[in-house]
């Protein structure tokens, strides 16, 4: 919370009953007593437990992806790391991130990637992912050189280093095609079946936007996608042997 957040917070009526009357029932029950100094104003006395949709579906989708096709060993580029301490735990993966984590758990190794130039040789990963990530490139976000074509370039490199019969986790958002700079892209299902010619697919999922029930649909139909705003898709790709 912003400071002025926090003191609003704190002088409303109800949060100052609450802190007097639990501040005298601990006492009373020779409990703790937060002091002044320690308070941290938070209400979250909602009917429902709020969640990011994108981010828990889509890792969500990813892991049970990996639990049925059980590869011996995965490479993850740039995607969410609850995704990668979670997956680790029963596939064996290595993280490459341009800006790589101080992040140590067992199963999973972390490196340097630019996913404009990446150094694997071709057709050398046979279990990929890059989720949440492509929409970012070349906008300068997060101290990458702008680049008006490196979600495509970062695409074509995905498509080069992904091994004849091996699969890609591809996920973007994707709705009503849109740049908001410098946070991310909207793509159309279209757009990201051109991104990836050349790659079959063998599965899709949408996380569909507020507006559409911000739900997990599994073997979404593609025409779904023309109705978000600000949904997200979930692509399986393969490689042709």
């Amino acid at each position: 919370m912003q400071p002025k957040q926090i003191i609003r917070a704190i002088l409303s009526p109800s949060y100052l009953r609450d802190l007097f009357r639990f501040r005298q029932t601990s006492r009373e029950a020779g409990r703790p007593v937060p002091k002044f100094s320690k308070i941290r104003p938070i209400n979250e006395a909602t009917g429902t437990t709020g969640f990011d949709t994108h981010y828990v579906y889509h890792t969500g989708w990813a892991a049970r992806v990996l639990a049925r096709l059980k590869p011996a060993h995965h490479v993850d580029i740039g995607s969410s790391l609850f995704f990668v301490s979670n997956v680790s735990a029963f596939v064996p993966m290595t993280h490459y991130d341009y800006r790589p984590p101080a992040f140590a758990i067992p199963g999973a190794d972390v490196g340097a990637a630019d996913l404009l130039a990446l150094s694997f040789a071709d057709g050398s990963i046979p279990s990929l992912s890059c989720m949440h990530v492509i929409e970012h490139v070349g906008l300068g976000r997060y101290g990458d050189t702008l680049d008006p074509a490196g979600d495509a370039r970062a695409c074509s490199e995905l498509k080069r280093v992904l091994a004849p019969g091996g699969y890609l986790l591809f996920v973007t958002p994707v709705g009503r095609p849109e740049i908001h700079f410098n946070a991310h892209r909207i793509y159309s299902f279209e757009a990201v079946m051109a991104l990836f010619e050349g790659l079959e697919l063998a599965e899709f999922a949408l996380i569909t936007d507020k507006r559409d029930g911000a739900m997990l649909v599994m073997d979404a139909d593609p025409a779904r996608v023309a109705r978000q705003r600000y949904g997200c898709g979930c692509f399986l790709f393969r490689k042709p042997a």
